[in-house]
């Protein structure tokens, strides 16, 4: 089974750097839209497989223009949300990286599956200020799921943070920022 993990497309909150990251709720840019696009070409998807979604706004939108017209299954979750790093201690999340609530998915996203067996702590938080202890216990459970999932390929649509953090507990390597995605940029982990 192949695991890819892909990098959302331009947000509104990255166009006036560090004063728009106070931005709530940022949509995707013109140019986020069409990046979106061009991953239509890039990673074609197939009805088969599966786009695990963070409960952002720019994510749902790159996962939801890229999919158009695939009838695949599209799952959200806060196991993939926005995480800090490296992880910083006592930082908060900043505006532009609060979740939705599962209310509002449901009603300007009404085809994706909301993941319902994430606690409704983390539904509010989110992965961005967990330890790095309760991150790599989320994270193997999520790789646990992940490996008992019938189909060929896996899509998660997320943020450079988080996909580093992930990258960096199923590789054990050590990453540092230097190892960021670009804006819908992507890698294949084969598990």
């Amino acid at each position: 089974m192949e695991l890819f993990f892909v990098r959302h497309g331009q947000g509104e909150h990255t166009l006036d750097l560090p004063q728009s990251l106070d931005t709530s709720d940022p949509a995707l840019t013109k140019n986020g839209i069409l990046q979106a696009e061009e991953l239509r070409e890039q990673l074609p998807l197939t009805e088969d497989d599966i786009v695990v979604i963070s409960p952002i706004r720019r994510a749902l939108q790159t996962a939801l223009i890229w999919s158009d017209d695939v009838n695949c299954k599209k799952i959200v979750t806060p196991l993939v949300s926005p995480r800090m790093f490296p992880q910083k201690p006592n930082s908060k999340t900043l505006p532009c990286d609060v979740l939705l609530t599962k209310e509002s998915i449901k009603k300007d996203f009404p085809s994706f599956f909301i993941d319902t067996n994430s606690s409704n702590q983390l539904w509010s938080k989110g992965l961005n200020t967990l330890n790095d202890f309760e991150f790599n216990a989320l994270a193997e459970d999520f790789l646990e799921w992940y490996k008992k999932q019938d189909t060929k390929r896996i899509y998660i649509v997320s943020h450079d943070g988080t996909i580093t953090a992930y990258r960096q507990f199923i590789s054990g390597l050590k990453l540092s920022r230097e190892d960021f995605l670009k804006e819908t940029g992507w890698i294949k982990i084969d598990l």
